[in-house]
C-alpha cells in the first residue's frame, strides 16, 4: 500500500478544488503534485492564469493560493504499480471535508475520469469532469485541454 504523503494545498480564500486521482511515481519522488515534466497541469495553469510557469514547489503553491485554487487528490493510499489510473487497486478515499469546511469552495473539478468517478460515485460530491492533463491522455493536445479547462476561470472570478 502506497500512501499519499503531501498535504492538500488550500486556504480560507480557495474558491475551487481541483482533485486528481493519486500521485504518479515522479510526483511521489519529488513529494508534490504533477511532478512529471510531461504532465501538462502546471503549463496549463500558467496559461489559464496568464503567468509564467512555476517551477519550484514554492512557486506552485503561491500560484494556486494567489488564484484561490485548492489542490488535492481523491485517494490517500492505494496499491499501484507505475502511475496509470487503470492500475490503481484497493484504495482509500482522501478526506476532503477539511478543505470544504475551511475554505469557500464553490465547485470541485476533477482532473480525469478516475478522480471524477471516485468523487461522484464514492464520496457522493457533485463535481465537474475535466480532461486529464496526464501525458497518457493523447487525445487531448494542449490547445484542446486549454479550451476545456477554461471553465474554471468562471468560478475564480466570483
Amino acid at each position: 500500500m502506497i500512501k499519499h504523503n503531501f498535504p492538500p494545498i488550500f486556504d480560507e480564500n480557495s474558491k475551487i478544488l481541483i482533485l486528481g486521482s493519486f500521485p504518479s511515481v515522479v510526483s511521489r519522488e519529488i513529494d508534490f503534485y504533477y511532478g512529471n515534466p510531461r504532465n501538462r497541469f502546471w503549463p496549463l495553469m500558467a496559461e489559464l492564469l496568464k503567468t509564467k510557469k512555476p517551477t519550484t514547489t514554492e512557486e506552485r503553491i503561491k500560484l494556486l493560493l494567489d488564484n484561490r485554487i485548492a489542490l488535492y487528490d481523491a485517494m490517500k493510499s492505494a496499491e499501484i504499480t507505475g502511475s496509470m489510473d487503470k492500475d490503481i487497486r484497493n484504495y482509500r478515499l482522501a478526506n476532503i471535508g477539511d478543505i470544504l469546511g475551511k475554505s469557500n469552495i464553490v465547485n470541485i473539478y476533477c482532473n480525469g475520469r478516475k478522480a471524477y468517478d471516485v468523487v461522484t460515485k464514492e464520496m457522493k460530491y457533485n463535481a465537474i469532469l475535466l480532461p486529464s492533463t496526464s501525458p497518457a491522455n493523447a487525445r487531448y493536445g494542449f490547445e484542446k485541454l486549454l479550451e476545456a479547462w477554461k471553465i474554471i476561470l468562471h468560478d475564480l472570478k466570483r
